[in-house]
């Protein structure tokens, strides 16, 4: 039984201090507290957009185990609510903190498809696969309305570059027009992110992500169009989802996926605050288990932040969950080859439109 108190369709419980914002200033909610006293109803959680105008869009990932060497982030923090999302702590670079603030003070960067043509039309520039988003989710709610992604896709098709996504959303099968004739020339590749087949599970962890029905459904149906579409168990938590691995896999492959991959769970930052509380409001009775079960995987702590180590954790629960995986995926992708997205076409295209004289 949750509490009273538990913030519904939220994933972070409480705001959490910035830590870079010490003795710099103070935020106050003076006038809300007035408001509330005078017995008007504010919804202190509610959604706000915050638009920014970077000069830069592209940046290089110097991470060596995140398998990416570029990405572009069209929004910064992420409404899905996710409690467990390592992105939360970037929120602080912002000013803002890593719990709801992530969730409810959304950064919007309208310019991103300007931005990114004329990253593609520099003659500096070789063509190398570019994920959306790598830090917070391309396709979240206000995708729907800004349809920024949809714009990004659009570059990428008409410079013929290849591009990653990586989305929880069913709002994906919006664009599958755009992704179809990416696809038909290698130059996209969809990674899923299902953490779970129980909606249950999904509705506490991932609270404003689209359901597991419809993120099943969205794989199916970008498999059925040819566009190859991966699977991320990511994170595998221990006592919450590490029992899934079997029947999970065996979904995924039911329908076609390409290959799945998994990372263990690593609450870095203010993310172990904020995963600790929200254990205490969701999950009261198996909190001490839970953690105690995540400290094993990463030598005593909540966090391992040593490359090529931390995504997979370490001892024997981390072995156990590794060999779990291998099983699985001998089992149901026997024949997983690894996809390589074209880089070839990029050069001919730089003006936007295929050079047919040198």
């Amino acid at each position: 039984m949750r509490p009273k108190n538990h913030i519904k369709g939220r994933g972070a419980q409480e705001k959490i201090h910035n830590r870079f914002s010490e003795n710099t200033y103070e935020i106050r909610d003076d006038f809300l507290n007035y408001c509330m006293q005078q017995g008007e109803s504010i919804n202190k959680h509610q959604t706000t957009f915050i638009e920014t105008f970077p000069k830069t869009i592209v940046n290089k990932v110097t991470s060596p185990d995140v398998g990416m060497a570029y990405s572009l982030n069209p929004y910064q923090g992420c409404e899905h609510g996710c409690v467990y999302c390592y992105a939360r702590n970037s929120h602080e670079y912002w000013g803002y903190g890593a719990g709801l603030d992530f969730e409810s003070k959304i950064l919007i960067k309208k310019n991103a498809p300007y931005l990114l043509e004329k990253k593609l039309k520099s003659k500096h520039w070789q063509a190398y696969p570019i994920s959306l988003s790598g830090n917070t989710d391309c396709y979240q709610p206000i995708e729907k309305k800004l349809k920024i992604t949809r714009n990004l896709l659009e570059i990428f098709l008409k410079y013929k570059h290849p591009v990653g996504i990586i989305t929880k959303n069913a709002l994906i099968q919006r664009d599958m027009d755009i992704l179809s004739d990416l696809a038909k020339d290698n130059l996209v590749a969809v990674f899923l992110s299902i953490t779970s087949l129980k909606e249950e599970t999904r509705r506490i962890l991932e609270p404003r992500t689209a359901s597991i029905k419809k993120r099943l459904e969205t794989l199916e149906k970008l498999n059925a169009a040819g566009i190859p579409t991966n699977v991320m168990m990511a994170p595998i938590i221990p006592s919450i989802n590490s029992h899934e691995i079997l029947s999970l896999t065996k979904e995924v492959s039911k329908r076609g996926a390409k290959s799945v991959g998994y990372t263990i769970v690593r609450l870095n930052g203010a993310i172990g605050k904020i995963f600790t509380t929200w254990l205490e409001n969701a999950l009261p009775e198996r909190k001490d288990k839970i953690l105690h079960q995540i400290r094993q995987c990463h030598e005593g702590n909540l966090n391992d932040s040593e490359f090529g180590r931390r995504m997979t954790g370490s001892g024997k629960i981390a072995d156990q969950i590794h060999q779990l995986f291998d099983l699985a995926r001998k089992k149901y992708f026997p024949k997983t080859e690894k996809l390589t997205l074209n880089c070839d076409l990029h050069e001919q295209y730089k003006d936007g439109q295929l050079k047919l004289f040198n």
